[in-house]
């Protein structure tokens, strides 16, 4: 009879404090952290490795994110072509079941990654792509892969929808929240398309150089008319030669906007519009200490990208 008492007891705490129960979910970015923060939204808010306004490029794990990574349930990451400092720690852990490879999720859209300043010769040209959205002719290995998929809606989409899942079987108990979650945001996501296909309308084709090749997802979304990038990689600076090609690519394309980034040096952009017609701007692929948390986060940073695209392009005569 004196057990009845404390098992009544325990049963309303375990009732009281679900989040007892919730997975512990560790994610790389934060544009794919404010994804996942809206699947996992009333359950348990997931860790961020990588802190706002930091690039991934050239992250340095520390210990105790080393630590979390060996403890979490869940593990979300986009690949090794993007976080090249999860490598190690991901292969280390005993259960591959515990992590989820974005790059490698079913319905997520890949590009080939561009090479050079002129990327025309690179593109897929309109190529039909396979039933996993690979353009045909390619043989996708993760060092040829554009890593920036989260840039689509299209590929949010899918990256909510892969996520979702991948909590559903590490937490059946929460699986039917995530469900509705996912549901609810892949709305939004739809809407959001809509909303910056409208808002980007007035800029389709006027070409613009972006600091390094991050936005071939936006512009393929999008239908806008990316002409080249400063730098191949973030961690390595552009020579003379290619920096004259750029400005000489400038001229022959009639390039409206230079854009830089929030973690780039600004006298590079600098350089190659002076003289030009071309103006300068700034857009962001990984999001800047200014994002609101949670799954806001990415609703803004997708917008700030448009408003940045059309506050800079629509100026020209």
């Amino acid at each position: 009879m004196r057990l009845r008492p404390l098992l009544l007891a325990m049963t309303l705490c375990a009732v009281a404090d679900p989040a007892r129960a919730a997975p512990t979910v560790v994610v790389s970015i934060q544009p794919i952290h404010a994804l996942v923060s809206g699947v996992m939204a009333g359950v348990a808010e997931p860790v961020l490795l990588v802190p706002p306004g930091v690039s991934p490029h050239g992250f340095q794990l520390r210990p105790s994110a080393a630590a979390a990574l060996q403890d979490a349930d869940l593990v979300v990451w986009v690949g090794e072509g993007l976080e090249t400092f999860l490598v190690k720690p991901i292969d280390s852990l005993s259960d591959d079941g515990r992590v989820l490879e974005l790059t490698e999720a079913e319905g997520v859209e890949l590009l080939d990654s561009r090479e050079g300043g002129a990327w025309e010769a690179h593109d897929h040209g309109g190529e039909p792509a396979d039933e996993h959205g690979h353009a045909q002719g390619h043989e996708h290995g993760h060092e040829e892969v554009d890593p920036h998929i989260w840039l689509s809606p299209a590929n949010a989409e899918a990256i909510v929808g892969a996520v979702a899942a991948a909590l559903g079987r590490v937490d059946p108990t929460h699986a039917a929240r995530y469900a509705a979650n996912a549901n609810q945001l892949t709305d939004r996501l739809g809407r959001l398309d809509d909303e910056l296909r409208i808002t980007l309308a007035p800029v389709r084709g006027k070409p613009f150089i972006v600091f390094h090749d991050a936005f071939q997802y936006f512009e393929r979304a999008f239908d806008l008319a990316g002409a080249g990038s400063i730098t191949l990689s973030p961690d390595r600076p552009p020579s003379a030669r290619r920096l004259a090609e750029l400005r000489q690519r400038i001229v022959d394309q009639a390039a409206v906007c230079v854009f830089g980034e929030p973690q780039t040096r600004t006298q590079l952009v600098d350089t190659l519009v002076d003289g030009t017609a071309a103006r300068s701007g700034q857009l962001d692929a990984e999001g800047s200490a200014a994002l609101p948390a949670g799954v806001e986060g990415y609703m803004v940073l997708m917008r700030d990208n448009a408003a940045a695209l059309v506050g800079c392009l629509s100026k020209a005569s």
